[in-house]
């Protein structure tokens, strides 16, 4: 049945509208997006079909452009739309983190690490760094690894956080595999970062791991 049959208060749009869009299914949020669907397929069931396809929204959204382009239903213009509204999402959560606003509450940076980190493919470590009121000075990717592990060395972090001239950092990595769970070299490491990056005067706030829902983080844990 075409949505524009169903009764109003069922269809997508107009329930986003009076609830809210976190009233929504994922299906139903990709099918406001699309717009349409497939020959005897409405909207709504494209959208389950491409999550099903694909292991659910994240399996989907992780997909590079060469690959989202031939599902069926999404084409070079959807597909270029998705990843267009999944960056423009990003960078609103990293307009947060512009340089003049300190950062008062840390889960901001959390979120803005797993926009940025949850769906690489492979092991990524990056550095936020922040003077000395916290306000972020920039963001780096300062290690790239495999789908187990990157190689972390302290003395890069020290240097990058010296160039910046930062006060404090905040360290986050991604689990590819979704889970946030912190190995014992997660901890090793983490605590060699903050042993080194103190004799130079630096603070390291907090440690993320990004992976399937909230980062975790070492400060909450009391791992700092």
């Amino acid at each position: 049945m075409a949505i524009r049959e169903w009764d109003e208060h069922e269809r997508p749009r107009e329930r986003l509208l009076a609830q809210g869009a976190q009233a929504l299914s994922d299906a139903e949020l990709l099918a406001v997006f699309l717009g349409s669907g497939l020959r005897g397929q409405n909207a709504v069931e494209l959208g389950r079909h491409l999550l099903q396809r694909n292991g659910g929204l994240s399996g989907l959204l992780r997909r590079p452009c060469h690959e989202m382009v031939r599902e069926p239903g999404l084409g070079l213009a959807r597909a270029s739309r998705l990843l267009a509204a999944l960056e423009l999402a990003s960078r609103h959560l990293a307009s947060g983190l512009t340089r003049g606003e300190a950062i008062s509450d840390p889960r901001r940076a959390g979120e803005y690490f797993h926009a940025k980190l949850r769906d690489r493919p492979r092991e990524v470590f990056a550095c936020l760094f922040l003077d000395t009121r916290h306000r972020p000075i920039t963001m780096e990717e300062l290690f790239h690894g495999t789908l187990d592990g990157a190689e972390v060395h302290p003395r890069e972090v020290v240097k990058r956080a010296l160039a910046h001239n930062a006060a404090a950092v905040m360290l986050a990595h991604n689990h590819p595999s979704g889970v946030t769970e912190a190995s014992a070299a997660d901890r090793t490491i983490t605590l060699r970062l903050r042993d080194a990056l103190a004799l130079v005067g630096v603070r390291v706030l907090d440690h993320f791991i990004v992976g399937d829902g909230p980062p975790l983080s070492f400060a909450e844990r009391g791992w700092l």
